[in-house]
């Protein structure tokens, strides 16, 4: 696979949102998870072997006034999941969200199966929200005596709007008195920039930076009780990010990404290829008609040996990214190579950045 070079050259003068680097503190998701059964599958539910399959259909059927010997329960069309969902933030008594749904047993295929009554419980034990509808897996299984043809993972499937909401998460946002906005990537320099776009737009020094991560932001008076229309002007703010100088380098692939701040001190780079191939072959050696000897294989080998012409390359002091890459272009080097010379511009001192190989 041939490597690649990305080289991320932004302006920097370009901005970007508020929305875009940072959220509101509260605002999030909140996971919830719960076991359940699904149902009318075609012989590809989970086996005997599946001891909690077999005792989930026992006690679903009592609950149902149905009691039966779990020995005489056959488990062939059913499946025990695990049942997972993401519950938004705000979210209203009676609105619906997609639930994934997980084999936990030895069930080959989902497909065509439904899932039955599951109540879905948060961190606190609660159950916020009941899962119940047909399972979409997305793919298909089909197997034979000699073969077997897969798409996707037929085990993992999807219930699209299958999660009825019953609890709602209680939540005051339109009565806080102070927001608070938590940045993606903390900065020192960044969460400055950010206050002071806040406070010239409010024509106020109401936002304040307690950390390098954190904005927190005093409601004016004029949106108490109206918090959305200040989030909605905050967020339509734009700022110029900063970011630490920073050389990204995958040796397993061969990718390098640069960023734009990075910058080379005063250093003369060479750079040569040595390349040796050798190639191998067999020649029969036979002795003529009536002679005395044993036909033998006797192998050749053919070598040869190539060193590059690099020329000494000085870097400028100060000089970006991109000269330095289109220099290194014109010497020929490859990805790889690129890799093995930034290690040794950073081990030289010579590289203002960090070299983070992952």
């Amino acid at each position: 696979m041939a490597a690649l070079i990305l080289l991320l050259n932004a302006s920097p003068g370009h901005a970007v949102r508020i929305k875009d680097v940072a959220d509101v503190q509260g605002v999030r998701q909140n996971q919830l998870v719960g076991y359940g059964l699904v149902v009318g599958l075609n012989g590809t539910g989970d086996g005997k072997k599946a001891r909690f399959t077999i005792a989930s259909v026992a006690s679903m059927l009592e609950k149902m006034g149905v009691t039966i010997d779990p020995e005489d329960i056959q488990v062939d069309n059913v499946a025990a999941v695990m049942v997972t969902a993401d519950l938004p933030p705000f979210s209203r008594l009676g609105s619906r969200i997609d639930v994934l749904v997980s084999s936990i047993g030895d069930s080959e295929n989902l497909q065509g199966g439904t899932l039955l009554f599951s109540p879905l419980r948060a961190a606190d034990g609660q159950v916020y929200a009941v899962a119940q509808g047909p399972v979409s897996t997305g793919g298909f299984s089909a197997e034979g005596a000699g073969g077997k043809v897969q798409k996707n993972f037929p085990t993992v499937g999807r219930v699209v709007g299958g999660a009825l909401i019953e609890r709602e998460i209680p939540n005051q946002f339109g009565q806080k008195e102070v927001l608070s906005l938590i940045l993606h990537r903390p900065d020192f320099t960044t969460t400055s920039r950010v206050a002071k776009a806040i406070n010239t737009a409010l024509n106020d020094n109401l936002a304040q930076t307690p950390d390098p991560g954190t904005i927190h932001i005093k409601v004016p008076e004029g949106f108490q009780g109206n918090t959305v229309a200040l989030v909605t002007l905050i967020e339509g703010l734009e700022v110029i990010p900063d970011a630490v100088a920073k050389v990204v380098i995958n040796e397993r692939t061969g990718t390098v990404v640069m960023g734009s701040e990075v910058r080379i001190s005063t250093i003369a780079i060479a750079h040569g290829n040595l390349s040796i191939q050798i190639k191998e072959s067999a020649e029969v050696s036979q002795p003529l008609p009536f002679a005395e000897g044993e036909t033998v294989v006797v192998p050749e080998t053919e070598l040869s040996i190539q060193e590059g012409n690099s020329r000494l390359f000085l870097v400028d002091p100060g000089i970006s990214i991109g000269e330095l890459v289109k220099a290194l272009n014109a010497l020929g080097v490859s990805p790889r190579d690129l890799i093995a010379i930034f290690q040794s511009i950073k081990a030289a001192g010579a590289l203002q950045a960090k070299l983070e190989i992952i």
